[in-house]
């Protein structure tokens, strides 16, 4: 009867994943983040600004996160992809 191999070595795969998590840290995803923090006006002039240079339906641009401070500043994320490829 033939002998069933056992697991192969997982050295290599833990080397590539080592070396990967150094090149590109944990948190760095395939988006491009910008955050800002403006008056309400002018947040959702800025807002508007991204989705007319990267329209959504290309680039998944979206509002990522926002929050109200004090003074009517908005403090808000904008998320893209980096191309429409």
């Amino acid at each position: 009867m033939a002998r069933v191999p056992g697991p192969p070595p997982l050295e290599g795969l833990r080397r590539h994943i080592e070396r990967r998590r150094r090149e590109k840290p944990a948190g760095e995803g395939h988006f491009v983040r910008e955050t800002f923090c403006m008056e309400r006006h002018a947040a959702r002039d800025k807002a508007r600004e991204w989705f007319d240079l990267w329209p959504k339906a290309a680039y998944w641009t979206e509002v990522e996160s926002w929050r109200m401070l004090e003074g009517d500043r908005i403090e808000f994320t904008m998320r893209r992809l980096p191309s429409a490829d």
